[in-house]
């Protein structure tokens, strides 16, 4: 076997590997464990070696040997995925080659110069040069997170770096955006955020609506939430561009002034200029799928769509089918209401019939499908579609559509984790305006900077404003100024002069209310805003008395089933604490399952109320000499039957109250 060979072991990641006497790594020098003293095992110097965990035996000139494996695993002589680190402080060498390893792609830099040429780049943009020939000869290589550790990583060639050699640097990034994903990538100068904010945005930019795909309004999503006039940013970055994130936005270009206004705006709310939200500002659709099948029950018996029942003058009997056409389907483009019918769906309540015999109307009984709306809320028919499912049955998709504007307690965030919901919305005549007659969209506290410390927020405003002005995009890349990837404040702050605005982006303003001029200037200027999809029409619930659970009696769970607000253990402590805690009998009581249970005074079990003699009898004694009347919560008389069920007897000890 040759040394090439036996090197490929290195790929496979297998246990065998140790067991193979002229391992690669033995023929440079590795000695095994067995054949070595004491004194040579724990010499000065000498390294131990792993591989995926198992050790292999120990190198004199450890340095040296990882200088091998890399010029190996370069040369392409071993898999190009396995590591070699040297851990200095536990004098061991680690040979990975396991899956899970997170690599990435990093150019091979020799006394801090680049292995690619421009003769390279021209190859790669000839299309004679691909990525795997850059890995083949040498000129890139993957590294783990281990022998990053050992690595001095550039972010770019030509850019020194403050305090370090040159000569010492090993890699340079291929690109340094690429270190972040597609959604850290639409965040504007993110390397100027505090990293638990970009981490925010990270989740928050899946949340924003806007648009999803260009046959979007062909889809048949079970819910779908569309912006209606979604933008692209002012301040881009090359991964929106790459992306093709400024094709499909998720947002809107807001004038954003950074100040207080109204006391609404405290904890991160924000106040929004209601002429903004008539022209269309954070205007969304939210369009839900509702499907009915047909059922097939055999010999020929099947659902059908009935249509909708009217007198003799043609005027419908049901109110609630007046959404439906003459085919028993709502119309395509009707208005439809809460607890109106959308398809006029009829079940046969015989399945089995005598053969020869037809189903007449009687056969049938209603089963419509009701639509559940809110009450006062205009929805509209967008599409019917008629299809097939999987076991042939007819299947009828509604989609129904809902125009919606923004209202209070509306979720928005910007792109850089600063997420607040609408506070109040404010008539234009009553909001500040500049000199040159420019009115905020919204309004953002500013006691939202100092402890998040957002600076690429701010940047973002500078770009925007100097973008607006001057007619091109900024860009914000990360990492991006030195290598001009990204503007540098200093030149977007010159633009702002040149075109008339202060330096520093702030503007002088006038209240809407006095008219006076404010008394500082105010930082405004346009900022991305996503408008997300927690919006408070489907969440707001509120119930009195409604339906309850069989089993438990108590009042059901969740908005979706008309459910109640639980008590917790914690709500219940708050109540105590301020001395109201007849507070929670009533809750934990009379609001939810209050039974009256009759109970021996003897035995302490319960026992039963016999309605036709007006008396109570305890199962136990056989008589009903010392019953009692006690109120309590159904869920604890249940489980005092189901610990007897169990053999645990509980035993009630009464006191006169």
């Amino acid at each position: 076997m040759s040394i090439t060979d036996e090197l490929r072991f290195l790929d496979l990641g297998g246990v065998e590997l140790v067991h193979v006497a002229t391992s690669p790594c033995f023929s440079l020098g590795v000695e095994d464990l067995s054949l070595l003293s004491g004194e040579e095992i724990h010499a000065p110097g000498s390294f131990l070696v792993m591989f995926n965990g198992l050790i292999l035996g120990k190198h004199r000139q450890p340095q040296r040997f990882a200088n091998n494996m890399r010029t190996f695993r370069r040369s392409g002589k071993i898999g190009e995925f396995v590591s070699v680190f040297v851990n200095e402080k536990q004098h061991c060498i680690h040979i990975a080659s396991d899956g899970g390893r997170v690599c990435r792609p990093l150019i091979i830099a020799d006394k801090g110069r680049s292995r690619v040429k421009e003769h390279h780049m021209k190859e790669l943009r000839d299309g004679i040069r691909s990525f795997d020939d850059f890995l083949r000869d040498g000129l890139i290589e993957y590294l783990d997170v281990n022998e990053e550790n050992n690595a001095l990583i550039a972010l770019y060639e030509h850019v020194d770096q403050d305090g370090v050699q040159r000569s010492s640097i090993t890699h340079i990034e291929i690109e340094p955006m690429t270190i972040l994903g597609v959604v850290a990538g639409l965040i504007p100068y993110p390397h100027h955020n505090q990293s638990p904010r970009n981490t925010y945005q990270c989740a928050m930019g899946k949340q924003a609506m806007g648009n999803i795909a260009y046959n979007q309004l062909f889809r048949a999503d079970s819910l779908l939430y569309l912006l209606v006039y979604a933008q692209r940013p002012l301040l881009t970055t090359k991964t929106i561009e790459l992306v093709g994130y400024d094709k499909l936005g998720a947002g809107q270009n807001a004038t954003v002034a950074v100040m207080s206004y109204s006391g609404y705006d405290i904890e991160d709310a924000i106040v929004m200029n209601k002429s903004s939200l008539d022209r269309g500002f954070g205007r969304c659709i939210a369009m839900k799928k509702y499907t009915v099948t047909s059922e097939k029950y055999g010999d020929g018996i099947s659902d059908r769509i009935a249509k909708p029942q009217r007198d003799r003058d043609g005027v419908l009997i049901k109110q609630n089918m007046r959404a439906l056409d003459e085919d028993g389907f709502v119309a395509p483009g009707q208005i439809i209401r809460n607890h109106d019918i959308y398809v006029n769906k009829q079940t046969p309540k015989v399945t089995n019939r005598t053969p020869g015999t037809a189903l007449t109307d009687r056969d049938y009984r209603d089963s419509p499908a009701v639509y559940k709306g809110v009450d006062g809320e205009t929805t509209v028919v967008d599409r019917v579609m008629l299809c097939s499912d999987t076991n042939d049955k007819l299947t009828i998709k509604c989609i129904i559509r809902h125009t919606r504007r923004p209202e209070v307690g509306d979720k928005f965030s910007s792109r850089h984790g600063q997420k607040g919901v609408c506070g109040t919305i404010v008539q234009q005549e009553d909001f500040p305006f500049s000199e040159k007659g420019i009115c905020p969209d919204l309004i953002m506290n500013p006691h939202g900077f100092p402890s998040r410390m957002t600076i690429g927020k701010m940047i973002e405003l500078l770009g925007g404003k100097a973008g607006v002005s001057c007619g091109r995009f900024h860009y914000g890349s990360i990492f991006g100024e030195p290598s001009g990837n990204a503007d540098k404040v200093e030149d977007i702050s010159h633009t702002l002069v040149k075109h008339g605005f202060s330096y520093s982006g702030k503007d002088f303003l006038y209240s809407g209310i006095l008219g006076h001029p404010l008394q500082a200037y105010v930082f405004m200027g346009p900022i991305y805003y996503q408008k997300l999809k927690h919006m408070v029409l489907d969440k707001m619930h509120a119930r009195a008395s409604g339906p309850r659970v069989l089993l438990t009696r108590q009042p059901t769970e969740g908005r979706s089933r008309d459910g109640g607000l639980r008590l917790g253990e914690m709500e219940r402590d708050c109540l105590i604490a301020y001395g109201a805690s007849m507070l929670i009998f009533e809750r934990l009581l009379l609001s939810s399952d209050p039974y009256q249970v009759q109970v021996c005074r003897k035995c302490g079990l319960l026992g039963y109320y016999n309605y036709k003699l007006k008396t109570s009898f305890c199962s136990m004694c056989k008589n009903g000499e010392n019953m009692a009347k006690m109120r309590m919560p159904y869920a604890c008389k249940l489980l005092f039957q189901e610990l007897q069920s169990m053999n645990v007897v509980p035993r009630l000890t009464l006191t006169e109250g």
